[in-house]
């Protein structure tokens, strides 16, 4: 369950990219998020957990300076053991902003959850310290986790398998390289599930800023697709078989790009930045 925010004090930024970001021509996206965590005075701890490549965190290490990043560490973490080390908890303790780098969610699930850094990400975001995360970094950010699932349009009642993840919200669920890998149907099978979250699916190269104020706005080349089942009136779900394809009567659909933002408390998207004429 996420932390509690203390009294006074306000949330940090919540920030999954859909994966495969712009990190040369036009890094939009991760340079918002490094002015977001302070910019040259910015602490980024980059966790790339997910990924078994060893050049994974050394890219961002050399990245996030370039765009403006006073100080960045890496900290991988191999088995769950080293979760307890107090020199990483301290290097984490200490940070303005944590990133997850993209690989294997349910190798992030497995080494992080539960331990004293899965609990430290959610009371240093509960107390302003900003998270984000990249393709498997952005879908462990929520409590209701897509491990895996089949492509496609429609959901079936087996096109997906839930984990639980970091937890720092409830509210939504994420789905990443989302138009490039056909993946609406997985994520409305999700929602099926669990109708009182919010279906984020991301597109590459492209981010959910969201706020304090649980405000989400889109940054980046792509678009985010809203599927909100809060309205939902029927669901065959409780009676469809493996294979068996789900009807969902009252799913509510919106399509933001950069500048659009949508609510998680209210439900309500707008133009945002779109909306404003230029003369």
């Amino acid at each position: 369950m996420p932390s509690k925010t203390p009294e006074g004090e306000e949330r940090g930024w919540i920030v999954p990219i859909g994966g495969a970001e712009d990190k040369e021509a036009n890094p939009k996206v991760l340079k918002r998020f490094v002015e977001l965590c302070g910019g040259a005075d910015a602490r980024i701890v980059v966790i790339p957990t997910a990924s078994k490549l060893i050049e994974t965190g050394t890219q961002y290490e050399r990245l996030f300076p370039e765009l403006g990043a006073g100080q960045v560490s890496v900290l991988d973490f191999d088995t769950r053991r080293d979760t307890k080390e107090q020199n990483r908890l301290d290097l984490i303790e200490d940070a303005t902003g944590v990133f997850f780098t993209g690989g294997n969610q349910l190798r992030l699930s497995t080494l992080l959850g539960g331990t004293p850094v899965a609990k430290l990400v959610r009371t240093l975001n509960a107390r302003g310290v900003h998270v984000g995360g990249t393709s498997a970094g952005a879908s462990i950010l929520s409590e209701h986790m897509i491990a895996f699932g089949r492509e496609g349009f429609s959901p079936t009642a087996g096109s997906v398998r839930l984990a639980p993840g970091l937890g720092l919200t409830n509210r939504f669920i994420i789905d990443q390289h989302f138009r490039q890998r056909d993946r609406l149907g997985r994520l409305v099978a999700a929602l099926a599930y669990n109708p009182f979250a919010v279906g984020i699916g991301l597109d590459e190269d492209t981010a959910a800023f969201i706020g304090p104020d649980d405000t989400l706005e889109v940054e980046g080349s792509g678009g985010v697709t809203i599927v909100d089942a809060s309205e939902l009136t029927f669901s065959s779900m409780d009676r469809a078989g493996e294979d068996d394809p789900v009807c969902l009567l009252g799913l509510r659909v919106h399509i933001l790009v950069a500048g659009a933002t949508f609510n998680l408390h209210t439900r309500q998207a707008a133009a945002g930045r779109l909306a404003i004429t230029k003369t």
